[in-house]
């Protein structure tokens, strides 16, 4: 079999993003039967300890995928319907009007109009995603803050709407995924936790990957640097954290050949059924935290890659740590990578995030693995 995959050419593109400036990251790539793993940089950089390419990490959003498609097991179950209102499954956490109005299938595509709670979790951050006036101190504050999913979910269903439900560009929140937890436990009767853990994480064999019950990252791992663009320097590690903050919308622990595995077999039709998959890839315009407009579907974004197909998956940010996991359509090709800094860019006078040479360096890996 021809090696399809420069592994060189990789290497020398992964070590380019830590001399840019990122601490560590580690990838894999896989490209039909060809497999390539790398790693650059440091896992701890007081002591110098590398990262390995089989280190855990929490993956932040990427999570969001697995609880999508353990409703979707649902949906094709025939226990959940995409388009019945929630106000029909949880009518005491969304009640009246907005609880008839917001459907299913719009939590997971985030077209519900329920605002982010995150801001009103952390006080200061209460500006965010006015970036400028925020500051990082909630951060240490919250370490070891165990918070109840419905007091999170309160914050948000009573904060000002970000839009109608329904209405599109969507806008990005946590919200709707806890609520999807909520929906998952009123369902099966168990916690979101342990049914995607069973049904999803276990399933198909992740031997690496959990849904973490407490703050620590177990197994080999890298510290969880955080930048908040430029207001903690140096940089300050958040990987022993208490993820209830976010709980089965972002606080997955995977490795990279983990989450290959994953995006592989669900685009193959092995997580849920080909008829949910196709609902999964229809997509609307969603505006990330970043301001950025999302190709997004039920838990997956699409990327077009002009020339080279299209390409499926998710990203996702914790505090200090962060991942990215695409598979193209056919299955043929696969990346995911890790890193461990976040929110390395600096703010300028008017509070936007200027360029960075680590963003230039991520893209020119991501281009490598997208287009040779």
């Amino acid at each position: 079999m021809t090696d399809t995959l420069d592994r060189a050419a990789l290497q020398t593109a992964l070590a380019a993003v830590h001399h840019a400036g990122m601490p560590g990251l580690f990838a894999e790539v896989r490209d039909k039967g060809e497999v390539w793993r790398g790693a650059a940089g440091f896992a701890d950089v007081a002591t110098g300890r590398p990262v390995t390419a089989d280190m855990r990490h929490r993956v932040g959003s990427i999570t969001k995928t697995f609880t999508a498609a353990a409703v979707l097991q649902l949906v094709d179950a025939g226990e959940i319907e995409l388009d019945t209102p929630i106000g029909r499954y949880l009518p005491r956490l969304v009640p009246g009007e907005r609880g008839a109005a917001i459907t299913v299938r719009m939590l997971i595509n985030h077209t519900s109009g329920l605002a982010e709670y995150l801001p009103h979790a952390y006080p200061s951050l209460a500006a965010f995603p006015a970036l400028a006036d925020t500051t990082p101190e909630s951060l240490d504050a919250h370490r070891f803050t165990r918070f109840h999913p419905t007091e999170l979910i309160e914050m948000g269903v009573s904060a000002p709407a970000s839009g109608k439900p329904g209405g599109t560009p969507g806008i990005y929140s946590n919200t709707n995924y806890l609520l999807l937890c909520q929906l998952l436990e009123s369902v099966t009767g168990t916690s979101a936790e342990k049914y995607v853990t069973r049904n999803v994480i276990e399933r198909i064999g992740l031997r690496d990957t959990e849904l973490p019950a407490g703050p620590h990252v177990d197994g080999p791992h890298a510290l969880h640097y955080e930048a908040w663009f430029g207001m903690i320097d140096p940089p300050r590690d958040y990987s022993v954290y208490d993820m209830s903050w976010v709980g089965p919308a972002a606080s997955l622990i995977s490795t990279v050949a983990d989450l290959n595995r994953f995006y592989g077999l669900l685009l193959a039709g092995e997580v849920v059924s080909r008829s949910s998959l196709a609902q999964m890839q229809r997509t609307v315009p969603v505006i990330s935290f970043e301001g950025k407009t999302l190709d997004y579907g039920l838990g997956l974004h699409r990327t077009e890659v002009p020339g080279h197909g299209t390409y499926w998956g998710h990203d996702g940010s914790v505090w200090g740590g962060g991942a990215v996991s695409m598979t193209r359509a056919d299955g043929t090709r696969q990346m995911s990578v890790a890193v461990n800094l976040q929110r390395w860019n600096k703010l300028d006078s008017a509070g936007k995030p200027q360029p960075h040479p680590i963003d230039g360096a991520l893209q020119a890996l991501t281009r490598l693995v997208w287009c040779g």
